[in-house]
């Protein structure tokens, strides 16, 4: 008795991609984000997949949305599938193209009715529908209708379906459609004369061939226009005006107190003690914590954060610890759900073990809310990769396709510290090779003050872009890549930093270019102290790469004569490639850009600590060394 709004969504070629995007736009468009703790009503907004007979069971991401239906951090009260059963998947038969009975077999597993219907038959067809929403309302949980019908037309407009199929065709052609079908059953039992019938098809033919005029002459979507926008220069919007030290302070006493009645882990307790001490003592604050500040300043200020991941309430390293245990009780309790000034939500959500679900699924959150920060965190940052179609498809390229923004942001701890080569890379390289016109922006910060100041930016940039961050491992607890309150409350992001050692410029004749944690393994090293005539200049954004402030900085070192690229990636990986075409291309007065890493390799890193140990210092000791 209303208007409802249906949104499609934009979906690429990829088969069943789109479900977790759809997911995960539902919950936010469910989501209340006026207060601390948000407030979910699945009343609100439904889901709708439509999936393909072959695509249901072949396309593993459909098993993983399906697991997601019951989870707190995922569920939208049940999601309504819809199979549109050709009975031939592209060109493929059934008997090619799955294992069971029937296409909707997969989702037997996850207790949900389904219903088999005549596509033929408008009536059951609409009966189907009906039964399968008001199940969803009622008990909220997803509910299948297997569609079976047929294709009349190939695979796409230039295909012969008869060269594969040439018998189902053969019926195909004599068959009525549905329209047909259906109008002679009203014809037949006098609801309508023919004439009327011929009419409502020349309407509706009629209303389509303007909607598809319509289409062709849009204009509305500026894409050079909104491209330009995206290149120029960052401007933080108001919501991220600086915070004083004294509100700094009390935010950091807020986030490790507990209500009364509420005991902390004995061991995390004296974590954070640490924490209230360094603070207290040094002003400075590590990586959890600067994080966390960022979150409080966000949610006082009105704007909305969620963040979700394998491990992420804890952290994988035990680092975060936004959500506390009750030993005693078991009781949860989120200190930033309970800051006395917060006007938006905070959510944290541990993941269920998927990649490509979950990233999608936050990707449409942060595209349909975009004042909130969304963020996704990787348990370790190469297991990006089992989400790669969602980032080439929707969070690099839906900006391109579709004018689709979003400000989501990635959070890949990446870093060489003997862990072998499935725990050291988020192949930073990759995401550099998609960076184009603005679509990216990438970061390997080397502190915890730039992680805070780099967070709130991103969180109320005008123009909402998504942001990949190389986090650390093994710096979250260094007291060198730590937050300094003095630095976070009256500072600002620098997207390149000067060698604060350097006492004599003009004494330098040769600059180390780097970024990420290897500007510390230089830097503790017992060499560093010996070098004289040479100068570390850190890049901590990547894309859009900050050229002109990089080539700023190499000219206040008047005699520098050498130009090195240091990274603890191989040479085919990292952001050597990236980094060096663009600052030749840019320079005057071109200067040879050389090059101290690991070799051209197949895999990210060593298999053996031992291993990485002896190369590890191999590459530092070849960037100190001044010859």
């Amino acid at each position: 008795n209303g208007t409802v709004t249906v949104t499609l969504a934009n979906n690429p070629s990829h088969l069943e991609a789109v479900d977790p995007v759809v997911e995960g736009a539902t919950r936010a468009l469910q989501t209340d984000h006026s207060q601390p703790v948000p407030l979910h009503d699945v009343r609100k907004a439904a889901p709708i997949l439509i999936h393909g007979d072959a695509a249901f069971p072949g396309q593993g991401i459909v098993a993983e949305v399906f697991n997601l239906q019951s989870l707190p951090g995922y569920q939208t009260g049940g999601t309504i599938h819809i199979i549109a059963n050709n009975q031939v998947g592209f060109t493929t038969d059934p008997r090619d193209s799955r294992s069971t009975r029937y296409a909707s077999d997969l989702a037997k597993g996850f207790d949900v009715p389904i219903v088999h219907v005549n596509a033929d038959d408008v009536e059951a067809c609409i009966w189907a529908v009906r039964l399968a929403v008001e199940f969803r309302k009622q008990f909220g949980r997803d509910a299948v209708i297997d569609v079976i019908g047929y294709r009349r037309f190939g695979h796409n407009e230039q295909d012969e379906p008869a060269y594969t199929q040439p018998e189902m065709y053969d019926v195909i052609k004599a068959h009525p459609t549905a329209r047909e079908l259906f109008a002679n059953k009203l014809i037949a039992q006098g609801v309508l004369p023919k004439e009327q019938a011929d009419e409502l098809v020349a309407q509706a033919t009629a209303q389509l061939q303007e909607a598809h005029r319509s289409v062709k002459g849009d204009t509305k979507h500026d894409l050079a226009g909104m491209l330009a926008k995206l290149t120029a220069t960052p401007v933080e919007a108001a919501g991220a005006l600086k915070v004083d030290e004294a509100q700094l302070r009390a935010w950091s006493d807020e986030l490790v107190t507990v209500e009364p009645g509420f005991n902390t882990n004995k061991k995390l307790q004296t974590q954070f003690d640490r924490r209230k001490a360094g603070i207290a003592e040094r002003g400075v604050m590590d990586w959890g914590m600067s994080e966390a500040l960022a979150f409080a300043s966000l949610i006082t200020g009105g704007t909305p954060v969620r963040i979700t991941g394998q491990d992420t309430e804890r952290g994988t390293f035990s680092h975060r610890h936004a959500v506390l245990h009750d030993p005693s009780t078991g009781a949860r309790y989120v200190p930033l759900q309970h800051l006395s000034s917060a006007k938006a939500s905070f959510e944290i959500q541990n993941s269920p073990l998927s990649e490509y679900a979950c990233l999608g699924f936050e990707y449409g959150y942060s595209a349909t809310v975009p004042r909130g920060l969304v963020l996704w965190e990787a348990q370790f940052g190469d297991f990006n990769n089992g989400a790669q179609i969602i980032i080439d498809q929707f969070i690099a390229a839906g900006q391109a396709k579709w004018g689709q923004t979003a400000r989501l942001t990635l959070l890949l701890p990446h870093g060489y510290e003997g862990m072998g080569p499935e725990h050291s890379s988020a192949r930073l390289e990759r995401f550099l090779q998609l960076a184009a016109e603005g679509n990216l922006r990438v970061a390997n910060l080397s502190n915890a003050s730039n992680y805070y100041h780099l967070l709130r930016q991103q969180a109320t940039m005008p123009q909402p872009v998504p942001l990949v961050v190389m986090t650390p491992k093994s710096l979250l607890r260094q007291e060198a890549a730590g937050g300094r309150i003095d630095e976070m409350a009256n500072g600002k992001f620098r997207p390149v930093i000067d060698d604060p050692n350097v006492k004599d410029k003009n004494k330098i004749e040769r600059i180390l270019l780097c970024t990420g944690k290897i500007y510390h393994d230089l830097t503790q090293h017992e060499l560093y102290a010996k070098m004289e005539r040479t100068a570390i200049v850190r890049i901590e954004q990547l894309s859009p790469l900050p050229y002109q402030q990089i080539l700023d900085f190499i000219a206040t070192y008047p005699n520098a004569k050498k130009l090195v690229w240091v990274q603890e990636e191989p040479k085919n990986m990292g952001a050597r490639a990236y980094v060096r075409r663009r600052l030749i291309e840019r320079m005057k007065d071109v200067m040879e850009i050389d090059y101290v890493g690991r070799p051209y390799r197949a895999s990210p890193s060593e298999g053996y600590p031992g291993a990485h140990a002896v190369e590890q210092e191999r590459l530092i000791k070849e960037a100190l060394t001044e010859a």
